[in-house]
């Protein structure tokens, strides 16, 4: 009796102090998820078991678009251009097919048109992409304004109407990045003319972001240390680096100190491949588990999407492709 009567006040104690909270109550707060046994103390004297708060903190996230509570710290997406379904609503069947976590949406071609290709204008059709996403539980994970690989981002008089059109588009379906790349015209190294009409593009584009609430990521063909500088003169938290593993590596710059040099509070999200040649578990030039080391050190959290890596023996094979790098990144950044 008096053992008893000893736990009852120690775990009492333990209860007002905020150490361990009833099991009901925790399964409450973190319904719908299931708690792991092992974190788990002994049952009280009322033969309820008692967890730690802190196991409640590490489990909850914020909301996503689609209500999901639990989201692990890295998520696997896939581009729609590259798996050959821009702007098309099958896309989000053949991305759960892949084995991916969500999808980075195109904003449509671009070319000479003076406006994307844009079907998600269309408020029906934005819905049935929304509505699919969610019947799919495939989540947006980002748009693309991957027009501007061969568009100059500084030069083009519709530039500033381009990026409003995105903007839009993110806002109007709750999606919180875009992927800017400035493209080959407007590759800093090649053009440095170009740096100070880019910077003031970028400032007003950060400002529309801001105004927004959203996040431009930039690709550049800047090395980290030069990148920092760049986003230092830009100067808005709403302009970041969106990381490609393959510039870093056709350089042969050091991949991992790339990102540490960039840190986490500058990259909003990463293309996590290489060029096309083999699947990112046959690439040698990247040792993903070390990479995955280095986001843990550094704290970063968020989407890692599969541009290419694609075998060159059978480029075509999206499924194939798609689906083995899909697995492989799992394996290591869910494992």
């Amino acid at each position: 009796m008096e053992n008893s009567r000893r736990r009852f006040i120690a775990q009492s104690a333990l209860l007002v102090a905020g150490v361990f909270i009833p099991r009901s109550l925790a399964a409450r707060i973190l319904a719908p998820h299931s708690l792991p046994a092992g974190d788990l103390m002994p049952r009280s004297l009322a033969g309820e078991d008692l967890i730690s708060p802190s196991l409640i903190a590490k489990d909850l996230r914020s909301p996503s678009p689609a209500g999901m509570w639990k989201e692990p710290r890295y998520r696997i997406s896939v581009c729609d251009w590259m798996i050959l379904k821009r702007q098309k609503l099958g896309a989000f069947q053949l991305t759960k097919e892949i084995g991916a976590d969500g999808l980075e949406l195109d904003m449509g071609g671009l070319g000479d048109r003076p406006a994307f290709d844009n079907k998600l204008r269309d408020a029906a059709t934005r819905q049935q992409f929304l509505d699919k996403a969610k019947e799919l539980n495939i989540a947006i994970s980002s748009i693309a304004m991957s027009g501007f690989y061969a568009q100059s981002f500084a030069e083009r008089p519709e530039t500033p109407d381009l990026v409003q059109d995105c903007i839009d588009t993110m806002v109007a379906m709750k999606v919180k990045i875009a992927f800017l790349p400035l493209g080959v015209k407007g590759d800093l190294v090649q053009h440095p003319a170009l740096r100070p009409q880019i910077i003031q593009r970028l400032k007003e584009t950060g400002a529309k972001a801001k105004k927004a609430g959203v996040i431009i990521g930039i690709e550049t063909a800047l090395s980290a240390t030069e990148e920092v500088k760049l986003l230092d003169e830009i100067n808005s938290k709403h302009i970041q680096s969106y990381f490609n593993f393959s510039n870093a590596i056709k350089e042969g710059r050091d991949l991992q100190q790339e990102l540490i040099t960039l840190g986490r509070h500058r990259i909003c999200q990463i293309h996590c491949t290489n060029t096309d040649g083999v699947w990112l578990e046959n690439d040698p030039k990247i040792n993903m588990p070390a990479v995955k080391k280095t986001l843990d050190d550094m704290g970063w959290s968020g989407w890692l999407v599969i541009e290419r890596s694609r075998d060159a023996n059978d480029p075509k094979n999206v499924k194939k492709n798609f689906s083995a790098n899909a697995a492989y990144l799992k394996s290591i950044f869910h494992a």
